[in-house]
């Protein structure tokens, strides 16, 4: 497997909102895969594209069949953290993104992976448009036909 280039991923700040707190000010843990889901948005913008121009143009979408998240640390009310997302593997019809979520402090927060299956607007399985492959694996640690 190769190591990442040191422009292999893609950080976003998000500040702990009231909302998405429990009682004891400690974010809720599923808040950690809508912070996922915008490093993995954020990271296909800095690639040149978006997915809105891969749903409308391509009829293409990325569809999420397996999620985790390993907590860390509790992320709590008004801390700033970032999202740190890399793409570790790319298939033709699969793609595997990677998260770091870590606090100011350099605390690591909590780890994850987000695992995509590329489909049709029907939800059939499709092949990834070239041009959006060859964005995502610019960056990818693995590459598999």
């Amino acid at each position: 497997m190769n190591k990442p280039r040191n422009d292999a991923y893609v950080d976003v700040q998000v500040r702990v909102r009231y909302a998405e707190t429990d009682r004891m000010g400690v974010a809720y843990y599923a808040n950690h895969f809508v912070w996922f889901e915008l490093g993995r948005t954020e990271f296909f913008r800095q690639r040149g594209h978006l997915y809105k121009e891969l749903e409308e143009e391509e009829g293409c979408y990325i569809i999420v069949a397996e999620a985790s998240c390993r907590y860390h640390a509790p992320a709590r009310y008004d801390e700033l953290l970032t999202v740190r997302t890399r793409v570790k593997e790319v298939r033709s019809r699969v793609v595997v993104f990677t998260y770091e979520i870590l606090a100011e402090d350099g605390r690591k927060v909590a780890t994850g992976e987000t695992l995509h299956v590329i489909t049709d607007r029907r939800g059939k399985p499709r092949s990834l448009p070239e041009r959006y492959r060859e964005a995502l694996l610019s960056s990818a640690t693995t590459v598999r036909k």
